[in-house]
Parts: structure tokens; sequence; C-alpha cells
């Protein structure tokens, strides 16, 4: 091997792979939870993993899949992943990551991979470890089970369409969205408070590693906004996921949306840091 170099990793590698994943475990949260459940092989993993060597050590990793994503890269990674990606040309449907190195890949990349449906080029990353003293948990708010995904999908699909622009529908149907939501109904990990039969409030936890845990998809039906529903519901996600997941809760928040960063703040999650994404 040359003094530096990138290439796609093998599954024998997966040891020092996990070291550098969960060397920032809040983080890198998202791939290290693929990677402890399917390993570095593609087809389980869902895309390559790439490794950057100097001194033939792994220094850097970038995960080539639905998403690209950056880990602990160096600048010099990144302009080896930078060139990797736009010699294969795109197959991702976003780049996100930690600002910083994503930044860069993004403006390497841009010439050929843009323009871009959208940039979102601050998004805090928000943690805790505990409860809000308070803020009591809604007791309303329940772990989803299979019987329920008729119940919980449309809720599902309206966060994601307000969210990121496009339904999740497009394409294929919604088929590997569905997918998705029904894997972590499955593994317990769908959260919602249904009245009447609809959706008032709901959350997941998408990654999760003995280490940390990931929020995500919070949402709020547009008539209950304002009555305080995402500070109670928050604090019964947190509750099920500080007891069953994980000592630390991280999630991130587009910095525009100042009304769900108040209120993350208020049910004790701190900024410690950001990611950018960007949409095609």
């Amino acid at each position: 091997m040359t003094q530096t170099a990138t290439r796609v990793l093998d599954p024998g590698e997966l040891g020092a792979a996990l070291a550098i994943l969960e060397s920032e475990p809040v983080v890198n949260a998202f791939v290290t939870s693929r990677v402890q459940v399917a390993g570095l092989d593609p087809w389980r993993l869902g895309g390559e993993m790439w490794g950057w060597y100097a001194d033939g050590r792994l220094r850097s990793l970038c995960y080539s899949g639905a998403n690209l994503v950056p880990i602990c890269a160096t600048p010099e990674a990144v302009r080896a992943f930078a060139e990797r990606a736009r010699r294969a040309g795109r197959r991702c449907s976003s780049i996100v990551g930690p600002t910083e190195p994503t930044a860069e890949l993004w403006r390497l990349l841009e010439p050929n991979w843009g323009p871009a449906r959208d940039v979102r080029a601050n998004q805090p990353l928000m943690v805790t470890e505990q409860l809000p003293p308070g803020v009591e948990p809604d007791p309303g708010v329940q772990r989803i089970h299979k019987d329920q995904l008729d119940v919980i999908m449309p809720a599902c699909v309206a966060m994601f369409t307000e969210e990121v622009g496009v339904s999740p529908l497009a394409g294929d149907g919604g088929l590997l969205y569905q997918a998705r939501v029904a894997e972590l109904v499955a593994a317990g990990r769908s959260f919602a408070r249904i009245d009447d039969g609809k959706v008032v409030f709901k959350a997941e936890i998408g990654a999760a590693t003995p280490q940390a845990c990931q929020i995500q998809g919070v949402w709020v039906a547009p008539e209950y906004r304002g009555r305080g529903l995402s500070e109670t519901g928050m604090a019964a996600v947190l509750r099920h996921a500080l007891a069953d997941v994980a000592p630390v809760v991280s999630l991130y928040v587009n910095d525009f949306n100042t009304a769900a960063r108040a209120s993350y703040r208020r049910v004790g999650f701190r900024e410690v840091g950001a990611f950018m994404s960007v949409l095609f």
C-alpha cells in the first residue's frame, strides 16, 4: 500500500472500523449502529465503507450508501473520499455528517454533483443524559406495536414530507420507507400518542448503540401544536431511551427551527456540535 490510499474495507477490518466509529460515539451513532449489526459486508450494510489509510493504518472512514457520510475524516481523507465519490458518480440521496468535513466534501463535489435540492449548513447536534426535572413524561405516549403500523404510517409520511420537502412514497411507492418504519416498530423503537385513532405526537429512536442513541422523526400533528405536547412527548421517549437503550441520547435539528430547538432545551438537551446535510 502506498503512503496514503483509499479503498473499500473488507470484512476482516471490522475491528479497526469500529475503533474509529466508537471514538466519537454520539457523532457516529447512525453509522456505528448499522455496522454493529451488519458488519462491513456491502449487501448487509446497504453500502460500502471506504477507508483512508496513512502509512498502512486505517485513519478515516466514509460510508457510501443511501447517504454519503464522512467519519472522523481528516482534510486529506475528505479530498480522497471526494475524488472517489466523483469518479463513482452520485448514488446517494444526501450527504450528511459533521459540519466541517461535510462542507468541504460538498465543496469538492458540487461542480460535478450540483446543484443540490437543499443545503442545510447548520444543524445543531444536541444531547442529554438525564430526564428533565421539570417536565412530566406524557403517559399517553406508548411504544407502537406491529398491529398499529397502519395508524402510525400516515404520521411518518407527513413528518418526512414536511421535514425533507419530498414524499417518501415517491419513486418506489414508499416500499423502502415503509420497511424502515416497520423495522423500527419491530425493534420497539417507535413511540406515539394516539387519541381517537389519530397520531398527535410521534418520535423514533433511529440509531442505537450501547454507547448512544439518536431520536428522529419528532412530529406533532399541526392542529395540536402549541400545547406543549412536544415537551411531554419527548420526555416520555427519553424515559424509554435512557432506561432501555443507551446512557446518552442525541438528536440534530435545523438551526432555523427555533421552536423545536427551544422545546428540546426545555427537555434538557444541550448543543454540543453541528451537522450539515446536502439533499438531492
